[in-house]
């Protein structure tokens, strides 16, 4: 397995060994039981897997490899490195600046840029407009692209079934970076629509079988289909892909429930299918699959609440909250200074896209059973300062070195 040059900052003397043991243990990755810290009043079951994941670590170190080889010079993001803020304002503490914000508005006019400056592709990947804004100026775009090799695979995996002719549909939000960067590389190929949900799903299929007039079909996509989209001829054959960090079994319902919409609607036997529906099999990638399934394990066992660390514009991160709410409170923070008190906790409501502040949120009952993740963008100090501070709140509890003596690996 590769290894990864970050700042060792971003690891943790709890968190990151605790890693190592888990995957000594279990290197075919098959064991997602949680990993249990007893403090004595306070206990965490933590997820088998979470935290930084290939792509990112990867991005994580050539952004700062950039920074080391280019002293002196203007060092650019296209937009947020990944979504976490404290790695984005440490490269920002370092000069780096963004071009773009996460929606795609303009920080820095292209007509600023030089071909001496730096520019960082982010994990996300980019658009091919972006690609070629950027080459135009003389700028290298590769020496420094981040870009997530998962991201890559649905590109290829769009791009390979465009060339037999199937339409695509990217299950996204449509406004989050690698959504606008798979749609642009997808279109290159074929005729592109995303969809962000199963609703939308199944107002696509009322255009699949006729249900509603192709005009409509504009007004209801804006800004979601490909030029020259026709929905008439371009959806007679599709396949489905994915931005990585959707929630699995969403991704899989849509596209269980479109080739459905397909079979009905050409009458296909078993052996047809294929004519109309593109075998895309699932898009997502390792990390968001592995995450996911760890805290399907998670949310077996009883706890009081849950706490998910990562940043609150992260996909894969709000995804894994969802699933955590559906069990038991769950509190969404970027790390421990939103553990206000031991009474006080701020954190993300996701439905009201705002913070809140929840009173009482420690149960008066002892032992307090917490479950803790995070995103595949959150580092491994986060997390440790998150169970640090919710373990600084019970004095009797035993010492992190009493606790770790038996996950030595």
């Amino acid at each position: 397995m590769k290894s990864f040059n970050i700042p060792e900052y971003y690891r943790s003397s709890i968190i990151t060994p605790l890693k190592e043991f888990r995957r000594k243990r279990d290197k075919l990755k098959r064991d997602f039981t949680p990993t249990l810290l007893d403090f004595g009043p306070i206990r965490f079951y933590i997820a088998r897997h979470f935290g930084f994941c290939y792509g990112v670590e990867n991005a994580v170190e050539i952004a700062y490899k950039a920074i080391a080889e280019n002293p002196g010079k203007r060092i650019f993001l296209l937009s947020e490195m990944i979504h976490n803020p404290d790695v984005n304002a440490d490269l920002q503490s370092r000069g780096v600046r963004f071009l773009m914000d996460t929606s795609g508005r303009q920080l820095t006019p292209w007509s600023e840029l030089t071909p001496e400056d730096v520019v960082i592709i982010p994990a996300f990947g980019t658009t091919l407009e972006t690609q070629q804004q950027l080459a135009a100026i003389g700028l290298d775009i590769e020496k420094y692209d981040t870009t997530c090799p998962f991201v890559e695979k649905v590109w290829n995996k769009a791009s390979q079934i465009g060339q037999k002719h199937y339409s695509v549909v990217v299950h996204g939000k449509p406004s989050h970076e690698e959504t606008r960067a798979t749609f642009s590389h997808s279109k290159e190929s074929a005729p592109t629509v995303v969809v962000k949900n199963m609703a939308q799903a199944q107002r696509l299929a009322k255009y699949i079988t006729g249900e509603l007039p192709r005009e409509q079909f504009f007004d209801e996509f804006a800004g979601q289909y490909s030029d020259g989209f026709d929905p008439d001829r371009d959806l007679q054959r599709i396949g489905v892909v994915n931005q990585t960090t959707m929630l699995a079994s969403d991704t899989q319902g849509i596209a269980d429930y479109l080739k459905q919409v397909m079979i009905q609607k050409h009458n296909l036997t078993p052996d047809q299918v294929d004519e109309r529906f593109a075998n895309t099999r699932d898009t997502l990638c390792y990390a968001t699959n592995d995450n996911q399934d760890a805290t399907y394990a998670l949310l077996t066992y009883p706890a009081d609440f849950a706490v998910v660390a990562g940043g609150y514009n992260s996909s894969n991160t709000s995804h894994i909250v969802e699933l955590c709410e559906e069990k038991l409170p769950t509190y969404f923070i970027e790390s421990e200074q939103k553990i206000l008190s031991n009474t006080l906790i701020r954190h993300f409501d996701l439905h009201g896209k705002q913070e809140v502040v929840t009173e009482n949120y420690l149960p008066a009952n002892r032992p307090v059973t917490v479950l803790l993740t995070c995103g595949a963008s959150c580092p491994d100090a986060v997390v440790e300062g998150i169970l640090v501070k919710l373990v600084s709140f019970f004095p009797d509890a035993h010492s992190v070195d009493e606790v770790m003596n038996e996950y030595q690996a």
